[in-house]
């Protein structure tokens, strides 16, 4: 059993969604209200009062920028919230495997970004990962949400 971290969006990434996000669009800060929110950022959910935004990502394009892959058709984005404001990202501890209390999909892709499969997680979520990896062609593994399909984090091989 290997240990794993969540990697959530960079700081320099960030920035950029805050202006103009991976769709073109402008974010839009709110006040949340209610909480609850999983935020990218910091990898914690968002407390009431917290200004964030709903932005699109495209985290498979952003890796293929930094590592050369070609995902082609899996090149995807979607919303993802994340402070509106300048975040310190997250504290110790945070980044361990946040947001694992529900059923999760985690999608598999290889080196050149080529989706490899994917599972539906209802318990054992560690164990799932260590499955994922044993697999010496996943470079990394995206963690999804069931309900509506967001990305949640990365999981790079350890």
């Amino acid at each position: 059993m290997s240990t794993y971290s969540a990697r959530p969006v960079d700081p320099v990434t960030l920035r950029e969604l805050r202006a103009t996000d991976d769709a073109g669009h402008r974010a839009v800060p709110v006040t949340d209200d209610g909480g609850g929110a999983p935020l990218r950022c910091c990898l914690r959910r968002s407390a009431p009062g917290d200004r964030i935004a709903l932005v699109s990502y495209a985290p498979l394009r952003r890796w293929a920028a930094e590592t050369g892959a070609a995902p082609g058709a899996y090149d995807e984005q979607g919303p993802v919230f994340i402070h509106a404001d300048d975040c310190p990202g997250p504290g110790p501890g945070d980044g361990a495997l946040p947001f694992t209390h529900a059923h999760r999909v985690l999608r598999r892709y290889s080196a050149d970004g080529r989706i490899l499969g994917g599972t539906l997680v209802t318990d054992g979520f560690t164990g799932a990962l260590d499955e994922a990896f044993t697999d010496p062609e996943v470079a990394l593994v995206h963690v999804r949400a069931v309900e509506y399909g967001c990305f949640l984090y990365e999981v790079r091989r350890p």
